[in-house]
């Protein structure tokens, strides 16, 4: 089928599903964006390419829809019925619960009872969220064994465990057997999420399905297994909605659909920069170290069961390993302590940054050491994951031994690979003939204290995530939309496209699909001007709260109170009056869930109700009509470079002659700030009004920009008295 006869079929879909819904109104913008994917996604060539033919041809669009455009319909309904004319599937890529949730449980349903063709759908998840049996079940048992133990209470607690109470261990077990007992009666389905009160990390994580610790069809509880009960609903479906982490977390695997081959969708798609940077970043522990032995000894256990002979060197890679390593914890600290030291009164990790990427010549020879050994001991892994694989598959009866001994290896190897990963990016370093053209890596030291134990870590991250994405992503996808309420930054795509990776794409096209509502009519931007710079902390904070309870005092139905930080929100929280302080739900107060509740119940029944919220509060909140008819932005959410991989980039714009402020602060802030404002209006008959106390917003140059960023709300400007 010829590629303008697929795209016009989907537009064909698109028609008939939206107008046949009750309710329809003809969104001029959505017809726009639809027409748009349709074309885009029928322009990729999917599929294997035979040796010499030439390049498959790519195909992206990066499509800005605001809010009221109807964005997931636009891009689900020509996406879903391309992919089936063409025999391929559609990938939708999230970065929130909230936009999941919202698709598989609403959009989808109600599409797949329209469309003429039939199409399955599943959400999926990593492999991490769901419940390994084998796992379970054992650690349900005495919990006895001294293994057994330090799967229950995780490798870190070593040296605390022989101090820990015996009821701690019993009330754990019992955790665990609640667990197993749910699962059995299937009153549970072994996703966390399903659990009525999912458990921390600590408890979780013991348990998890993890592919270093899987023997999959060779385990004896395969075919009670939940993760590949649920990797048959991704192979039935042609539609799969994820999320930006697993996304990225999954190149390479065959967990989700190739890339090469079906059809991507990357749905509040301005997140995906940042996702990208905190996957490939990288971090290793130099302090608590008994792991090594420990793996090294569950490893070599493995000769009892089978010839490996790989692992006559274990000893020695694991003796090198943990030797390196303290050697390059004692020069981290020879060459930083006095300046971590320094900041024991800081909140967090004290951590100090090595300038330029470029570390001290004395680190490299350990450091060195310490990658060959990772690999080398990671080979020996592979041979003892491939043998133990061997013994299973041979001796059926033995398969619950072998697959405990199995698990306790891979339980730790993932720690050596991120031993053996994070070297990697430490040592890459720029020659010295390099002339800055060479981006280095974010590279840091952290040191923090874990009980008795002080606890110094290495940390490497790249800094640019468009050459990151471009390199993982871009290099298998052929066709793909991004979207997102927010992707232009003071009007432009430039910033977003650089960030993405997609800069200089000539597979990209780029569309900006204004907001059916009539902003300047149904809102009003009020640019509350303090005679306090903003800069000044303190003075500006006090005359700010000041002016904010003042405009609080008149709200009759529902706001939101944004903050930039906690102390900010504290001081306006202590300056309530006690009348006002039953209007105001504060967001660290309360659940989230049970917050929203109550700020409905109470504009529904006409009572004032204010929410105090921070960032977090500040995207993926819809509260439309009386529910937010008053926003208030306490100062604008600038998010300074002032993290190792912000500070890291920061210093190699400035060392190649260019200005930060203007290229990653402005821009990001302009996106921060449109996602903020875009909780005043959420539907045509919405009016709001959004207040700004922070006065760089209409008197400076790099504010007239933000503003081009805005909606075109009515703009009014007051002076604070």
């Amino acid at each position: 089928m010829h590629e303008k006869k697929w795209a016009q079929d989907a537009l064909n879909s698109f028609d008939a599903l939206v107008g046949a819904m009750p309710g329809f109104r003809n969104r001029e913008g959505q017809r726009k964006m639809a027409t748009q994917v349709a074309q885009t996604l029928s322009q990729a060539q999917l599929g294997k390419v035979d040796e010499g033919d030439p390049e498959p041809r790519r195909s992206i669009a990066v499509v800005q829809a605001g809010t009221g455009v109807g964005k997931s319909l636009a891009y689900s309904i020509p996406a879903i019925s391309m992919a089936l004319s063409r025999g391929t599937r559609v990938l939708i890529s999230t970065a929130t619960v909230a936009l999941q949730e919202q698709l598989v449980n609403k959009d989808l349903p109600a599409l797949a009872q329209q469309l003429d063709q039939p199409f399955k759908f599943a959400l999926a998840k990593g492999r991490g969220r769901f419940v390994c049996k084998l796992k379970l079940e054992r650690l349900a048992s005495t919990g006895e064994a001294q293994d057994e133990m330090d799967d229950l209470f995780g490798e870190e607690e070593a040296q605390a465990r022989a101090a820990r109470p015996r009821h701690e261990l019993e009330a754990r077990i019992q955790f665990y057997r609640s667990m197993a007992d749910a699962l059995a009666t299937q009153a549970w389905n072994g996703d966390r999420d399903m659990l009525e009160t999912p458990p921390e990390a600590e408890a979780w994580s013991p348990v998890a399905a993890e592919s270093a610790s899987c023997t999959g069809k060779h385990c004896p509880a395969f075919s009670q297994c939940v993760y590949y009960e649920r990797r048959k609903d991704l192979v039935a479906a042609q539609v799969i909605v994820a999320n930006h982490d697993l996304l990225l977390s999954s190149l390479g695997s065959k967990l989700l659909p190739e890339l090469d081959n079906c059809l991507l969708v990357l749905d509040e798609a301005h997140h995906l920069p940042s996702t990208a940077l905190d996957q490939f970043a990288g971090e290793m522990d130099l302090s608590r170290l008994t792991w090594i032995d420990k793996l090294a000894s569950r490893a070599l256990r493995v000769n009892t069961v089978a010839e490996v002979e790989e692992l006559a060197d274990v000893p020695q890679h694991a003796g090198q390993l943990r030797q390196q390593l303290q050697e390059l914890a004692r020069l981290v600290m020879a060459h930083y302590g006095d300046a971590l030291k320094s900041q024991k009164d800081s909140y967090g990790p004290a951590r100090v940054r090595v300038p330029r990427g470029v570390l001290p010549e004395d680190l490299l020879e350990p450091l060195g050491l310490i990658a060959h050994h990772a690999d080398r001991f990671l080979d020996a892994l592979r041979a003892v994951s491939k043998a133990l694989r061997a013994e299973i598959k041979d001796k059926p009866e033995e398969s619950r031994r072998l697959s405990t001994i199995y698990a306790q290896v891979g339980a730790l190897a993932p720690r050596l690979e991120s031993i053996f990963d994070t070297t990697q990016l430490l040592l890459q370093q720029a020659p010295e003939d390099d002339d800055r053209k060479t981006i280095p890596n974010a590279k840091w030291f952290t040191l923090e204290t874990d009980g008795e134990y002080i606890v110094v870590k290495a940390h490497a991250s790249p800094i640019q995530p468009g050459a990151t994405l471009r390199q993982h992503l871009w290099s298998q996808v052929r066709g793909a939309v991004l979207t997102s309420a927010t992707l232009t930054s003071c009007g432009q795509f430039d910033f977003f496209l650089r960030e993405s990776g997609l800069a200089g794409d000539a597979s990209v096209t780029t569309l900006e699909v204004p907001s059916p509502f009539d902003y300047a009519r149904q809102g009003t931007l009020v640019a509350r001007e303090t005679a306090a710079d903003p800069r000044e902390a303190a003075r500006f904070t006090e005359e700010m709260v000041e002016a904010l309870l003042t405009d609080l005092s008149r709200v009759q139905a529902g706001a939101l109170v944004l903050f930039t930080s906690r102390e900010q929100m504290r001081q306006a929280v202590d300056a309530l009056s006690t009348a006002m302080r039953s209007q105001v739900l504060v967001q660290t107060a309360l659940p989230r869930p049970t917050l929203l509740a109550r700020h409905r119940d109470a504009v529904a029944l006409g009572e004032p109700s204010i929410i105090f919220g921070m960032q977090s509060f500040g995207e993926g909140l819809d509260l439309p009509g009386a529910l937010c008819e008053s926003l208030f932005i306490t100062k604008l959410p600038f998010a300074p470079p002032d993290d190792p991989v912000g500070e890291a980039r920061a210093e190699w714009l400035r060392s190649s002659g260019r200005n930060p402020f203007n290229e990653l602060v402005v821009p990001a802030t302009a996106i921060r700030l449109a996602q903020w404002v875009g909780r005043a209006i959420r539907t045509e008959e919405d009016r709001a009004h959004v207040y700004c106390y922070d006065r760089r917003l209409v008197a400076t140059s790099y504010g007239q920009q933000l503003i081009k960023g805005l909606p075109p709300f009515t703009l009014q400007r007051q002076a604070v008295r």
